[in-house]
């Protein structure tokens, strides 16, 4: 549940394996994950009836997919909110523009109640790095 995500070390995050650790990179563009695994149906979907397991295959399959789309956008959206800060603080506004973050917080909340605003603070934080 998103109400027990908490901020842990308030540091930047690690590089994934492969990816430079370099100021501006590109952010790692997240792919499904593809083959089927090794393990038995029953431990693979919790169900040894085949039109059951068949069923929950197909539908991991796509929270599989909107997985990847919600990474996707995610680092979309981080490198988007990254840019509007660098732009405004060059042109000498400030870092960030507080209205719009509670206008951000309060689209959050309505839509998806007490998780939707810890969601938002998570992307906030994405966009803009920790307070």
């Amino acid at each position: 549940m998103m109400t027990d995500v908490m901020e842990q070390s308030g540091g930047p995050t690690r590089p994934e394996a492969g990816q430079a650790a370099t100021q501006g990179a590109e952010p790692a563009v997240a792919t499904p994950p593809t083959g089927a695994s090794a393990e038995p149906a029953e431990q693979q979907t919790g169900t040894e009836e085949p039109s059951a397991a068949a069923r929950i295959v197909q539908i991991r399959e796509r929270i599989d997919e909107i997985d990847h789309a919600l990474i996707t956008l995610w680092q979309e959206r981080a490198a988007l909110s990254q840019e509007v800060g660098v732009t405004r603080m060059a042109s000498g506004g400030t870092r960030l523009v507080l209205s719009r973050e509670r206008e951000i917080l309060e689209r959050f909340r309505v839509a998806l109640g007490a998780d939707g605003t810890q969601l938002a603070l998570l992307l906030l934080r994405a966009g803009r790095g920790p307070l």
